[in-house]
């Protein structure tokens, strides 16, 4: 067994994590706004939200996503500016986001994840602040502190807006000078939101300190363990994901399952408790992952099931054996009936693949 399949198995489905006792009052003590109408306060009374299918839901998720890209250019348009920070709509995309997870959380995850290189800055704080909302979800925090993550997730890399785009989109590798001023951007994020006054502290510690690391070689303090918010271990998580998964101008972005399987070798970078309710709150086999089967077919996961997530559907696209493409199928894994199963993540590069969201994208769900 995998060691992220192991962690899978360590945390039952749904159980509150002990991790947060005496925890969440401290948060909300320590976590309040800066002003009495902040944008960190809750927005709308709580309503039941129906589910949805992957197909529907992947719709309206890209509406939001279209939104969410706009409106987080303006901003950080702003921020380069030194212009204040207008948060009121900002929120609300916060809103509209987590609904969208409420409905189905694949859809949106699995959208914001297929940035271009040149939207990468952009659209990777709009992933983070969905990761940070699904997280936040499998934790089981109160609404008004998941609302207080993604906002936070939102903002978390604002401080990038003080970094010259010439080091930011650099081809290839940064020099030791380069690099020195990319680490500055939580402390410049810090400045500019401790000018903004309705955001509230914890959104604050989160922009400061997401490259923190529980073992102490983060920055840009070297905290360690407890000396590190909960929101910030969580942000840490969400940040490398989304930014490993990424196609930037210097790399190719991982397979999601290659991700996770990775990252679940990275001894003290992440907070175990946070690390395995990521798992449960992203799968151990994202949709879009690449997953070689029993059967010697080549498939990609287009679904997950929240009652089993190590059975997930799969659309097989390939056959290794003659190196073809076949007739797309569709097989749902957690059917009883199924006698195919995975037995290895696959990156896409082993065979060549490009583009393979299309796979998930076009045709969601078999007609």
């Amino acid at each position: 067994m995998t060691k992220c399949n192991e962690l899978y198995h360590q945390v039952p489905v749904g159980e509150a994590r002990p991790f947060w006792k005496g925890t969440l009052d401290t948060c909300i003590s320590g976590c309040a706004p800066t002003s009495p109408n902040s944008a960190c306060d809750p927005g709308t009374t709580a309503t039941t939200i129906s589910p949805t299918s992957m197909k529907d839901e992947l719709i309206a998720a890209q509406a939001v996503c279209t939104r969410a890209k706009a409106a987080v250019i303006e901003m950080f348009s702003h921020a380069r500016m030194g212009r204040a920070l207008e948060l009121e709509s900002i929120t609300s995309l916060v809103d509209d986001i987590s609904s969208s997870i409420a409905r189905h959380p694949d859809a949106f995850i699995s959208l914001a994840r297929l940035k271009s290189i040149d939207d990468y800055t952009y659209m990777h704080s709009v992933a983070v602040c969905a990761l940070m909302i699904a997280l936040g979800t499998q934790l089981k925090l109160p609404p008004a502190l998941i609302r207080r993550a993604g906002l936070a997730g939102l903002l978390h890399d604002i401080g990038k807006m003080v970094i010259p785009n010439a080091i930011l989109n650099k081809p290839g590798r940064l020099s030791s000078d380069e690099l020195q001023v990319v680490r500055r951007h939580p402390l410049e994020g810090e400045k500019t939101l401790q000018g903004t006054a309705q955001v509230c502290e914890l959104v604050v510690d989160v922009c400061l300190h997401h490259h923190e690391r529980v073992d102490g070689t983060g920055y840009p303090h070297g905290l360690a363990g407890e000396q590190i918010s909960v929101f910030s271990r969580m942000a840490a998580v969400c940040d490398v994901y989304d930014a490993v998964t990424s196609d930037r101008s210097y790399n190719q972005g991982w397979d999601p399952a290659v991700a996770i399987q990775q990252m679940s070798t990275w001894q003290g970078h992440f907070d175990d408790e946070v690390f395995r309710a990521f798992l449960k709150a992203v799968g151990i086999y994202p949709v879009g992952s690449i997953v070689q089967m029993k059967s010697g077919t080549i498939g990609v996961v287009i679904e997950q099931h929240t009652y089993s997530l190590l059975t997930p559907k799969v659309k097989l696209f390939f056959l290794p054996v003659l190196n073809i493409y076949i007739t797309p199928k569709v097989i749902d894994l957690s059917d009883p009936a199924q006698t195919d199963r995975i037995i290895a993540r696959v990156p896409p590069q082993r065979y060549g693949f490009k583009n393979t969201e299309h796979l998930w994208l076009d045709d969601n769900e078999p007609n």
